[in-house]
């Protein structure tokens, strides 16, 4: 199991940015994905940032991006996207794409066992 994730770079306030997660090993529609961050200085968030229960299709945001940013996923592609728009400063972290195969869904860190190498995306003038 790999995932890739990639699209961070620097933005101004009020940018945007599609981070994307490629996976390899398993079929990304049949387990729990999510993506998570952290903050310079600071310990990865233990919730998600934004995740997908896979059972119903619903997606799930943190109410720090909740209206701003949104996750997509290509099964065909075996990718899914975290497209952030109305970028704040406080957004800047390392972002990290993460699978678990145990479970169709998770908003915790600690129950995911995968993990790509993170993107950074850093919001500043």
């Amino acid at each position: 199991v790999q995932l890739q994730a990639s699209g961070g770079g620097l933005v101004q306030p009020g940018g945007s940015l599609r981070l994307s997660c490629v996976v390899s090993g398993f079929n990304l529609g049949d387990y729990a994905i999510g993506w998570f961050r952290q903050a310079p200085g600071k310990e990865r968030e233990d919730q998600a940032v934004s995740y997908i229960n896979i059972i119903d299709g619903r997606t799930y945001y943190a109410d720090s991006v909740k209206g701003r940013f949104t996750i997509l996923r290509d099964n065909a592609k075996n990718t899914v996207y975290l497209q952030a728009n109305s970028l704040k400063p406080e957004d800047t972290a390392v972002y990290f794409c993460a699978a678990d195969l145990s479970r169709p869904f998770s908003n915790w860190a600690l129950e995911y066992r995968y993990w790509g190498q993170g993107t950074q995306v850093t919001v500043s003038s």
